[in-house]
């Protein structure tokens, strides 16, 4: 326990002074965010806020993860390497997503074929690498099986199986850049979800099947580092959401969203709960839904009738509400709500399958 609690206090410590230092950094070099003009007109001020802040949040997890393992003189896993990996490859993508948007001074970045072309990419090496290097009781860091709370008996081909994880990798890294719409949501929404799976990291390696073996116990490899992984993801979330929150000195960028996804992700397919995820990160799911409802109905409706009709009056839904005349702050502690709701029915549900089984 000691070794995860290092791990989150650590990444909060870097995070909160490494983004008072990065804030300095972007704004000498003019790195500040341009804001598109279809969005809310009341986002004109944010113009110039310091962004690709979402690099001290990987910098904070990388060295975190790396210290607690040298302080306590303990090697760091294949899991939680992969983790990292996955987490600092998806914010690459970001990186040169927002470099570009900053460089050329215009609102959008990489193409939406390049950007998805460089995530599938980062993401099939992830999930070929976490297919292999078992341990000695044959435990790949992922599972070939579709997993709910646990593996179920549904094991997928190879093939399959690379096209299911690449599907939740690449869902969840866009629905936290879908989420990343007002000062800390998607900061304080990752917190929440990453803190569950340091409580479900903790119980999986309290009845993993090496210690306690039994029909109840869990077959995961490395569950304690996946528990410390999430516990430095959240630490370092935390000290970036003290420059973060409204109104924000600095903002995470594709380089953060894209990077927290990934993270998410990592934890979901290393943990063996990938059907767990869209329930402990409900928010996120729910404000992705939104964005395809829209799309979908002004599509249909241009179709059928001519004229394009709207569910929300913007979408992703923070900006419905926005519109709406709900202030930014009402609309941000209202969703971290919902995601607080989410994450402890998905805990429960994950708690209770162990007490029902």
């Amino acid at each position: 326990m000691a070794l995860i609690l290092a791990a989150g206090a650590i990444a909060f410590v870097v995070a909160i002074f490494g983004t008072r230092i990065a804030i300095g950094i972007l704004v000498s070099h003019g790195y500040g965010q341009l804001i598109r003009d279809d969005g809310p007109t009341s986002h004109h001020t944010k113009r110039g806020t310091p962004t690709m802040g979402g690099a001290v949040i990987i910098v904070a997890v990388v060295m975190a993860y790396t210290l607690s393992h040298l302080l306590f003189w303990t090697p760091p896993s294949v899991s939680g390497l992969l983790a990292l990996f996955l987490m600092t490859g998806m914010g690459a993508v970001g990186f040169l997503d927002d470099f570009i948007k900053v460089s050329k001074q215009r609102s959008l970045g990489l193409r939406a074929k390049a950007k998805l072309a460089g995530q599938a990419v980062v993401a099939l090496a992830f999930v070929l690498l976490a297919t292999q290097f078992p341990d000695n009781r044959g435990l790949t860091p992922a599972s070939q099986a579709v997993s709910f709370v646990r593996d179920t008996p549904l094991v997928l081909p190879l093939l399959l199986f690379v096209v299911f994880a690449l599907l939740i990798i690449a869902g969840t890294s866009n629905a936290v850049n879908l989420t990343d719409g007002l000062d800390g949501l998607a900061t304080g929404a990752t917190i929440i979800t990453a803190s569950a799976y340091v409580v479900i990291g903790i119980w999986q390696f309290n009845q993993r099947c090496e210690a306690v073996p039994g029909p109840q116990c869990y077959e995961v490899r490395n569950p304690y580092d996946m528990a410390l992984f999430a516990a430095a993801l959240a630490g370092a979330c935390v000290g970036f959401l003290w420059w973060n929150a409204s109104p924000a000195k600095i903002f995470m960028g594709d380089t953060g969203s894209l990077a927290l996804g990934g993270a998410l992700a990592a934890l979901a397919i290393l943990t063996r709960t990938e059907l767990l995820l869209p329930l402990l990160g409900g928010l996120f799911v729910i404000i992705t839904a939104s964005v395809m409802i829209q799309v979908g109905m002004f599509k249909l409706t241009r179709r059928l009738t001519g004229t394009g009709q709207r569910v929300f009056r913007m979408a992703p839904l923070q900006h419905h509400f926005e519109l709406k005349g709900w202030a930014e702050v009402t609309i941000v502690i209202r969703f971290w709500i919902i995601a607080g709701l989410c994450a402890a029915a998905g805990v429960g549900v994950f708690y209770a399958e162990w007490i029902v089984s």
